[in-house]
């Protein structure tokens, strides 16, 4: 059980917030007044007291919103827990959707300390109950009734769909058959044949959002900016290779070309990470493969039970 120390809101992004005695939430909108609040998964910031008093304990000697936080909360360590926790406080409940975030340029805290908590520390809800609250309220982890749904990202490796050139085609096929398959896809991404940008993509997208499944499409071929094996080695802990050999060894019964495919298959926590190529078409194929034999390797991820016996 937790206790809420402070409220704290600001009209404008980029700025300190400042301590209110009480705010009202509203469901899949955030606090309201907030700069922050709207129909994202970054409505509500969340931080332990505990790590500020720890902070200022450095010489620090910051107040509670200046780290741009909503909910300052003592007694949980919301670093520790996962997404998808679901967080009560009254009529309010919350469910956390990422954990820590990028820094894109350095506040004041971090030029006057060299360091920054709320990155690393901060984590960030969506409301999915609205009501009002104020400093003092208890806060409490409250189980789940049901598993979270699966949640996938995808994402579209292509110059030319980046820069507008071309449509993507088949990113939101691919994000549809997620979908008709009854996983959440919470983001749909277009990024050019970086690899620097596509491994801090996927680096964040399994850290920080802690998603099921990634799925990327483009970029497995020969050519020169035909990165995406690489980006998506470079950030794996562990390889999944039956995965990719099984869709190339399916794809070789359709075009001699499969063999030419470098696409890999990779784990990075708790994250399943998949390589398609860039057609439609051949995403759709591939998909065909693995697509029934999901559910079994996200719950193993997940650490649920399993019988892996035939």
């Amino acid at each position: 059980m937790g206790k809420i120390i402070a409220v704290c809101t600001s009209e404008t992004r980029g700025v300190q917030k400042q301590s209110r005695k009480e705010a009202l939430l509203e469901k899949d909108w955030g606090i309201r007044g907030d700069a922050h609040a709207g129909h994202w998964h970054r409505q509500v910031s969340l931080l332990s007291a505990e790590e500020v008093a720890a902070f200022n304990a450095k010489g620090a000697d910051v107040r509670s919103g200046a780290f741009g936080e909503n909910l300052v909360v003592e007694g949980i360590d919301f670093r520790s827990l996962p997404v998808g926790t679901l967080l009560r406080c009254g009529d309010v409940l919350l469910e956390l959707t990422q954990i820590g975030k990028e820094c894109h340029h350095h506040c004041a805290i971090y030029e006057k300390m060299g360091d920054c908590i709320m990155p690393r520390e901060g984590v960030f809800a969506r409301v999915l109950a609205g009501g009002q609250i104020s400093a003092g309220d208890e806060m409490t982890v409250e189980p789940r009734t049901a598993p979270l749904p699966y949640q996938a990202a995808v994402v579209t490796l292509s110059d030319r769909c980046a820069s507008g050139e071309r449509e993507d085609k088949s990113g939101p096929l691919v994000a549809a058959r997620l979908a008709a398959a009854g996983f959440v896809v919470v983001e749909q991404l277009v990024r050019p044949d970086e690899r620097e940008l596509l491994e801090r993509s996927l680096i964040r997208l399994c850290d920080q959002r802690q998603l099921d499944l990634i799925l990327t499409t483009g970029g497995t071929g020969f050519a020169p900016r035909d990165i995406t094996p690489e980006a998506t080695r470079a950030v794996a802990e562990r390889d999944a290779p039956g995965i990719a050999e099984a869709i190339r060894a399916a794809s070789m019964r359709i075009t001699p070309r499969a063999m030419l495919s470098r696409a890999a298959a990779v784990i990075r926590g708790k994250t399943l990470i998949i390589n398609l190529p860039g057609s439609p078409r051949a995403c759709m194929e591939g998909m065909d493969v693995f697509l029934d034999q999901l559910p079994h390797a996200l719950d193993l991820l997940r650490g649920m039970p399993q019988d892996c016996g035939r």
